[in-house]
């Protein structure tokens, strides 16, 4: 089994593998409030599954390594709750456009990033882009918890009530790769969002007015004010390790599909 971290490789070995063009995993995550059951640290849960992503790559005929995690996502409604971390967004833009400046200086080139928030998002496109518009290669951004939700409805249905921020997928994927960290005695259901301007809060940075949703400046005790914005009682570690297969089996592919064509 080869080593697929860049943290575990000495120079000398990742030198003797540039020659076989690696493709390299770049996980992004969040430090955040996930729930009142759940580690805050979902930075964690992204750099677990590309650990095993990589090395199910590699074992497949893709020479997959990953780069550490970075832990901070970008700044957005966690700030005001204990614990969350965040970057500014455009620090988070240079961090992140600096990161794979350095992986593109020494010839890793071939870079996907797997990204376990949404803040982060729209601003990962921005620097993907510009990389692209500057002659670079398309580096494609690999949402973890977007493809898991899909994965996991394949599964069990749409389940009304069970998908959103601090519940699924992510409660029943915490239970299979944390559960020492994990607290599902304290999961609770959703309590109804705070009001702003007299208007209920109906979700991230939305009041609903009449019929229609409208931006508005809410923070996420305002948002969550039971911890999560849907019901994560219900979560299943089995559900959660069969989620986790199918997201690292499709990876796989994905891996190969890029590293064919690049």
């Amino acid at each position: 089994m080869e080593k697929t971290g860049l943290d575990d490789l000495t120079s000398a070995e990742l030198r003797a593998l540039l020659p076989r063009r690696p493709l390299v995993l770049l996980p992004l995550g969040s430090q955040e409030d996930q729930g009142a059951h759940a580690p805050m640290g979902d930075f964690r849960l992204a750099a677990a599954l590309a650990g095993r992503i990589a090395r199910a790559a590699t074992e497949a005929g893709t020479l997959t390594l990953v780069a550490p995690a970075l832990p901070f996502g970008a700044a957005d409604h966690f700030g005001a709750v204990p614990g969350g971390l965040a970057l500014a967004p455009a620090t988070f833009r240079a961090v992140l456009a600096d990161l794979i400046a350095d992986l593109r200086r020494t010839g890793l080139d071939r870079i996907v990033i797997l990204n376990g928030h949404g803040g982060n998002a729209p601003l990962v496109h921005e620097v993907t882009l510009s990389i692209r518009r500057a002659g670079g290669p398309i580096i494609p951004s690999f949402y973890l918890w977007k493809v898991a939700r899909r994965l996991m409805e394949r599964r069990i249905g749409p389940a009304a009530g069970r998908f959103g921020h601090g519940a699924e997928p992510l409660a029943s994927i915490t239970l299979a790769l944390r559960p020492d960290a994990a607290r599902p005695d304290l999961a609770v259901k959703p309590a109804p969002g705070a009001r702003l301007l007299g208007c209920p809060v109906i979700g991230f940075g939305s009041i609903g007015f009449e019929d229609v949703e409208i931006d508005a400046p809410a923070e996420y005790p305002e948002i969550a004010p039971s911890s999560a914005t849907a019901d994560a009682t219900g979560a299943d570690p089995a559900l959660g390790a069969a989620v986790i297969a199918d997201l690292i089996a499709l990876a796989v592919r994905f891996c190969a599909h890029v590293a064919s064509l690049t």
